[in-house]
């Protein structure tokens, strides 16, 4: 039995979070997860695009968590990298380059395993396969087992917002819009994937262009965004991708919901496709799926649940009544469970689907960094 790690960093667009995995190898057999140490940082990298010096500080912060947890023996043979999602794909080019440079600087100075693509920015291509991949695989140990029923999963992070299942009906792989499927290998076994990743349609984007903004692009002196999502008299700023917006909320002549789910629907027009087999599938959901939910108190923050489209509708409509008589703390939630109940049809699912939503499955974090490591270290034995 051989035993092995790797060190993965999620630069995401809100915090930088490292996983330190150690895997167990038995000859010819796929890795085994058999620990995971977590530990997350904000903020994001992009935080410091004005100031790439002081990025470094959180970095090496996590990097001596990582040599308290891997043996000092192995730390030559365990390779580092970073990947950054689309937090940092909304920075100026020249911005996001320079942090990445320092961030290579301090990892080439570590003693650690690090190769010339040790950081880079995903793109949704090989973003989406590696981080379902892993989580799938997870789950389920059942990828190749026909007899059992297909596993999904859903992310909604800040800028982007991805679905990823395995097909078992020909259908689907036949219908599909080019760039919705994908095959890959792993572990000698070939997958056929369906996997999309949506940019602009992560929660943080999607807040922005229900609001009427334009990523990128400050509003001039005394301009401000007026939504019907936001509850009326209610007047605040809101800070996205560096951006201070001005907000407030619109009066409207109809329910608070009503209003915003109008708004949410024409925003939606032409840009999701639909797959029909989802309906029949078991899907986990995470990010801030998870979030809202939590925060909405629809699940236990720490534990987790199951939840159906319906259930986020109803808290919908919950939410945005009580915000009508008084915002509370948190005057983005009519919008955000509006959005998420609004998501999950356009991608085709029913309101009767129900949904797994885990922060953990077998004390491991779900996220694709997993499915990452999994595949860099798969083609570093290749």
């Amino acid at each position: 039995l051989s035993v092995f790690y790797g060190i993965m960093f999620d630069a995401g667009s809100t915090g930088t979070r490292i996983h330190i995995f150690k895997f167990a190898q038995q000859p010819r057999e796929t890795p085994r997860l058999t620990h995971e140490t977590f530990k997350a940082l904000k903020p994001g990298l992009s935080a410091y695009a004005d100031d790439v010096e002081k990025s470094g500080q959180g970095i090496k912060e996590l990097l001596e968590v990582a040599k308290k947890e891997v043996p000092m023996e192995l730390w030559k043979f365990t390779p580092l990298v970073l990947k950054a999602t689309a937090g940092l794909r909304l920075l100026p080019g020249e911005k996001a380059q320079k942090l990445l440079e320092k961030v290579k600087e301090i990892f080439q100075a570590s003693p650690f395993f690090v190769r010339d693509n040790c950081v880079s920015i995903m793109n949704g291509t090989d973003e989406v396969p590696t981080m379902a991949f892993s989580v799938l695989s997870h789950i389920s140990g059942r990828l190749d087992d026909p007899q059992k029923r297909s596993v999904g999963m859903l992310d909604l992070g800040g800028g982007s917002t991805q679905i990823t299942f395995l097909p078992r009906s020909k259908a689907t792989l036949q219908t599909s819009p080019s760039g919705h499927t994908t095959s890959f290998q792993m572990f000698n076994h070939t997958y056929k994937l369906y996997s999309y990743s949506y940019l602009g349609l992560g929660l943080m984007s999607a807040r922005l262009a229900i609001l009427g903004g334009v990523e990128g692009k400050p509003l001039g002196e005394g301009e401000e965004l007026i939504s019907p999502c936001l509850p009326s008299g209610f007047k605040s700023e809101w800070q996205h991708a560096e951006i201070v917006y001005k907000i407030k909320g619109q009066k409207a002549g109809e329910p608070l919901y009503e209003s915003c789910s109008n708004k949410v629907a024409k925003m939606f027009y032409k840009k999701v496709h639909r797959a029909s087999e989802v309906k029949n599938l078991d899907f986990y959901i995470f990010s801030y799926y998870y979030d809202c939910a939590a925060e909405a108190g629809l699940i236990d923050k720490e534990k987790g649940g199951s939840l159906t489209v319906s259930d986020f509708e109803i808290a919908a409509k919950y939410v945005c009544k009580t915000m009508e008589i008084s915002p509370g703390n948190s005057p983005f939630l009519c919008m955000d469970l509006t959005y998420i109940t609004f998501l999950l049809q356009e991608l085709g699912f029913p309101k009767s689907q129900g949904f797994k939503l885990a922060r953990k499955i077998d004390n491991v974090e779900t996220s694709w960094a997993l499915g990452a490591t999994f595949h860099y270290i798969d083609s570093l034995n290749r």
